[in-house]
């Protein structure tokens, strides 16, 4: 991305002392930025990794709006906002007034009038969230989601957040491979942003030319269309879903075929790196993406993502309220 374009992102998300008000995108914040939430996330998580509860959030409101459907991020980032001790309301944005011709603008300020104090949107469109943040809600911490083809802040946070606690070594001695449908995946792009600002010794993507977007290479990604290449000595695996949409179409052929050429599979997990760690985040297709003895097996950390995910939540909501309190003034003294 153009700098100018990172710097606006950045004034964005950040408050005059260039701590977090909102997490919007990966785009535009530091190394040191992405640290602190992976050092505040790890807070959260006993020797055993069992999440530990702190009343970080008691007496603040956090709305989940999802525009799109979702089970995992909704109910991860509901379990970290209550372990944090917040009140937690789910909007179904299904059927909201905008359904009945108010616009997104005006209901996200009768919203705000009945003492938001966090947003976490999901939305279709991408840009949405930082349309919040910057033009709507400025006052109110607002938290991405997941918003179109572009960003899914958390997710890449609570996938380098697994890498850092099972890869063994630094990011600068990491060969990650992100397989699948990148042209389509905000994880995709959330991941190698954070690989990337951590600074991941290489960043492959493994993917058939009808499942990358055009550019990619500017990406500072290696591009492969071979998987049993691509997947040669990584230290990462990551898998992405498929979408169903996808399958029939002149994008992939059939999810026999994917599966095929690109399924990570028992015997393409032996050609990574000995120990390589096996994530996806999910939903799984299984037989698509991944075979389920690899999925099951003893190097996948697919579950531990979805504990780290709320540790990460929590983490992101605590600096979020931070940051927006240290703006306005009343921040006597650090939450976390």
């Amino acid at each position: 991305m153009h700098l100018a374009a990172l710097h606006t992102l950045s004034q964005i998300q950040l408050n005059q002392y260039g701590n977090l008000r909102h997490f919007l995108s990966i785009e535009g914040l530091s190394q040191q930025h992405l640290i602190n939430i992976l050092e505040t996330a790890e807070t959260f998580l006993g020797e055993n990794g069992q999440i530990i509860n702190r009343p970080l959030l008691e007496g603040r409101t956090v709305m989940n709006l999802f525009f799109e459907p979702s089970t995992r991020t909704r109910t991860t980032f509901e379990v970290a906002a209550k372990r944090l001790s917040a009140n937690v309301l789910n909007i179904d944005m299904q059927q909201s007034s905008t359904k009945k011709g108010e616009t997104l603008r005006d209901t996200l300020w009768n919203l705000e009038a009945m003492a938001a104090d966090m947003f976490v949107i999901r939305h279709w469109a991408s840009g949405a969230a930082h349309f919040m943040a910057q033009s709507v809600c400025p006052d109110v911490a607002i938290i991405n989601g997941g918003d179109g083809r572009h960003s899914h802040p958390t997710q890449g946070m609570l996938d380098m957040l697994t890498i850092r606690r099972h890869a063994g070594k630094p990011f600068s001695e990491l060969t990650v491979a992100i397989i699948g449908d990148i042209k389509h995946s905000r994880v995709a792009r959330s991941d190698i942003e954070a690989l990337q600002t951590l600074g991941a010794k290489e960043i492959r993507v493994i993917a058939p030319k009808t499942l990358l977007p055009t550019g990619i290479e500017e990406f500072g990604v290696t591009v492969f269309e071979d998987m049993d290449k691509g997947v040669e000595g990584c230290d990462v695996l990551i898998a992405l879903r498929i979408q169903n949409e996808r399958i029939g179409s002149p994008l992939l052929a059939s999810s026999e075929e994917f599966y095929k050429l690109y399924g990570l599979s028992e015997a393409r997990v032996q050609r990574a790196a000995p120990n390589a760690l096996v994530m996806h985040p999910g939903p799984m297709n299984r037989g698509v993406e991944i075979a389920s003895n690899v999925a099951d097996g003893p190097q996948s950390l697919i579950l531990k993502q979805v504990n780290y995910g709320i540790a990460v939540r929590m983490a992101v909501l605590a600096l979020s309220m931070q940051g927006q309190l240290e703006a306005k003034g009343l921040l006597d003294q650090a939450l976390v």
